[in-house]
This record gives C-alpha cells, structure tokens and sequence, in this order.
C-alpha cells in the first residue's frame, strides 16, 4: 500500500480506493529495487539450504524410526475427552487464518482512504505487512496441497494398521492427505511472518505452532513427520515471500549483511 499524492486526497472515496488497489497490487510486482538484494539472496539461499538439508533428515528419521510408535501411543481416535484439543486445533486451520488475514488485508484497505494525514503512513505500513502475513501463509499452504496430492500419504491407521509408508500418490482422497500437514504449514508459516514483522512476538508464535503441531498428532491426523514436514514448507514459504517483500522494499530492509528486518 503506497501513500497517495495531494491531488489524490482531493478526490473522492471510490477513487481513492480503486488508486489505491491498483498502486498496491502493482507494486508487489515491480522490478526488485533494493541495493544489497544480491546480499540478501545470498544470506537466505543459505539459511533455506540448512533448513532443508536438516528438514529433509529429520523427516527421513521420523519416517523409518517413530512415525509408527508415536501414533501408537496416542488416543484412539474420537476420544470425547480431546475436546480441547479439538478446538485448539482450528486455530491453524488453513481457510480460518486466511480469510482472517484477507479481512484484515480488507479492512485496513477500506480504512486507508479515510484516515487523517497523521495516521496514515502507519496504516499504510500497517497494510503492506498485513499483505506479507497472508500471502507468506498462501504461498506454503498451496504448495502443501499440491504435495498432498502427488505423495499420498495415508493418515494414521488408514488401512487399519500402524503403517508409516502407506502410499497412494496422486490419490487426491482425504484420506491419503496426510504429507504435509496443512495445519501445521500455516501454524509455522503464520508464526514466522508474525515474528518476522514483529520480532517480540516470535516466542509466543513459535509456542502457538509447537501447540497446532502437536494437536495434529494427538488426533491422530497426522504422523510426526508430516508436522514436520508442514512446518518446513511453511517457513521456506513465509521466507521467500519475506525476500520477495524486501527485495522491493516492502514492509523490510536490507543491511549490508544481506539480513532482512521489519520496517
């Protein structure tokens, strides 16, 4: 969201509106314009290699040494006393935080043209980071879907044993959705990108997705290493769109370092 000229303000509400869509969605689409991009490309092209890299080996661990013993351990399934958990759960479900996201994107878009000059600026700022929030959780939870239907993993008991190389690829039933988990990629996703833009709040958001995670396997949704999985791919998202937002210089900068921070 860009701060409009005078003879903007001049104008009225409906116009003032539409100037500002078309400004903002314009520029999340310009060419890169930060200087210490090239930096910045650098620092996070190492930081999502050794996330993958030790992703990719905690998920292969899980996979052959505890996916099956943990779901063991675990309630059975539709156990009444879980309500708790139930309810918890929601919160990291992917269309709840989305829409929620996409609202107050909304919001403070149908806010912006009215506000005092004062106030403006900050709500302005106020919006472009609440854009970076719905997008860093859109882009990770799409790619999940996308994998969800290529690997086609069974949930737990899906074929009514503790199985924890139950395939089925391209599938595309409920019931072969288990890697990654959803919830879980929004949970970290949102986690990240709230952290990201507000960095004391990173404990209290980190707790919130270790909480959703763990739901997911108390309800014998998912094994760990779908968690983990979800959790991966939604911070590699919140990332790359955190780097797509900075390298604009959108709601971030860049110091000579290549290290990203809110602005």
């Amino acid at each position: 969201m860009t701060a409009p000229s005078e003879a903007m303000e001049r104008r009225g509400y409906v116009p003032q509106l539409l100037t500002l869509v078309s400004q903002s969605a314009a520029q999340l689409v310009r060419a890169p314009t930060a200087t210490q991009r090239a930096a910045a490309a650098r620092r996070t092209g190492r930081q999502v290699l050794w996330l993958t890299l030790g992703g990719a080996a905690a998920i292969a661990v899980l996979m052959v040494g505890f996916d099956a013993i943990e779901i063991g351990l675990m309630p059975p399934r539709g156990t009444p006393d879980l309500w708790p958990v139930r309810i918890l759960t929601d919160f990291g479900k992917d269309t709840y935080v989305l829409w929620g996201l996409a609202a107050l994107v909304l919001v403070i878009g149908a806010v912006a043209p009215m506000s005092q000059r004062t106030s403006h600026a900050k709500l302005l700022r106020l919006g472009i980071h609440a854009e970076y929030l719905l997008l860093a959780v859109l882009l990770p939870v799409l790619v999940g879907e996308a994998l969800k239907w290529a690997v086609g993993r069974g949930r737990p008991f899906v074929g009514g044993k503790a199985n924890a190389f139950n395939f089925a690829p391209f599938t595309g039933t409920e019931a072969y959705f288990s890697l990654p988990s959803a919830h879980a990629i929004t949970a970290f996703a949102l986690a990240f990108a709230v952290g990201a833009v507000w960095p004391r709040m990173r404990i209290a958001m980190a707790l919130y997705a270790l909480a959703i995670g763990a739901s997911r396997l108390v309800l014998l949704a998912h094994h760990p290493s779908d968690v983990v999985a979800g959790g991966l791919i939604g911070v590699l998202g919140a990332m790359a769109v955190r780097y797509w937002f900075a390298v604009r210089e959108l709601g971030f900068v860049i110091d000579d370092a290549g290290k990203i921070a809110a602005r």
